[in-house]
């Protein structure tokens, strides 16, 4: 009895000095982390204020560029991700975790999606120099790859038009950004060009007159430019006669066809022929 009560002694001092060691390891470890996380929630809280300051600061700066909304708002959120991603990598920098394996995931996941969306950061690309170079804002009409319209919107990936049968047509701004872009409304005016045939037997004064007359008694057509009328060419069939003249961007195609209407009348009541192609066919007889 005596040697089993000093066994079971001997075994409850062990297993005390075991946990008694054991603590200490735990309590060691408090000890030395309770400083590293308090500095990184220091951490935290001053960066997630600084991070706020530079965003304010730099939506103020954005704002003074006169940048598109939709882009300075994609900015911002870009710019606020990537400072809070920063700001994780150092808070955890901080605390004793290894960033060196975390930094090559990051890297690896980033390579992955950069991949897979190769379409969709050409059309991002694409959206981001159409907003810093402006070939053409909201409102104004463009042709671009085969399509023409008045610009509706432009998003960050994709711009809307709106075709004058109003037809919503959606282009990417990747095939945008790197196609031809022709802005009709960039300049203000536009210059009509009007071709009109006559017969060769016509007088050619008196069409020309006649359709000038035609043209400058238009109100919308613009009096500050000269409108001309010239002999453009002498093709199979008819004199052809161009006339030029200017107007605003929205007025081209009212006055366009008003004056085409017009100038049908008006040659028809003057005698003036407008010829069309025509073939002759003769038959011959052979017979003896």
């Amino acid at each position: 009895m005596y040697y089993q009560t000093n066994d079971l002694e001997n075994k409850a001092k062990d297993l005390t000095d075991n946990l008694s060691s054991k603590w200490n390891v735990v309590t060691d470890v408090i000890r030395d982390a309770i400083p590293k996380v308090a500095f990184a929630i220091i951490i935290f809280i001053l960066g997630i204020i600084i991070i706020k300051l530079i965003r304010n600061v730099f939506s103020k700066l954005m704002k003074k560029s006169k940048m598109s909304e939709t882009l300075q708002r994609f900015l911002g959120d870009l710019l606020n991700w990537t400072l809070k991603v920063l700001l994780f990598i150092m808070v955890v920098e901080e605390l004793g975790v290894p960033t060196s394996s975390f930094i090559a995931i990051l890297g690896t996941a980033g390579l992955a999606v950069g991949l897979a969306l190769k379409g969709s950061l050409a059309n991002f690309a694409g959206g981001v120099m159409l907003m810093i170079f402006k070939p053409f804002k909201v409102g104004e009409v463009i042709e671009a790859q085969g399509h023409i319209g008045k610009v509706k919107e432009i998003q960050i990936f994709v711009t809307k038009l709106l075709t004058p049968d109003n037809k919503l047509v959606i282009i990417p701004n990747g095939a945008l950004s790197n196609g031809n872009i022709v802005n009709y409304s960039a300049e203000g005016t536009r210059r009509i060009d009007f071709t009109f045939g006559i017969s060769y037997d016509a007088d050619i004064k008196q069409a020309k007159d006649i359709l000038l007359n035609i043209v400058n008694s238009n109100d919308k057509v613009l009096k500050d430019t000269e409108t001309e009328a010239l002999v453009n060419e002498l093709a199979d069939n008819s004199v052809n006669i161009i006339v030029r003249c200017w107007v605003n961007g929205g007025d081209y195609f009212p006055v366009y066809f008003d004056t085409m209407e017009k100038a049908k009348y008006a040659l028809d009541k003057a005698g003036i022929g407008i010829p069309y192609p025509q073939r002759d066919i003769h038959v011959y007889n052979h017979e003896a």
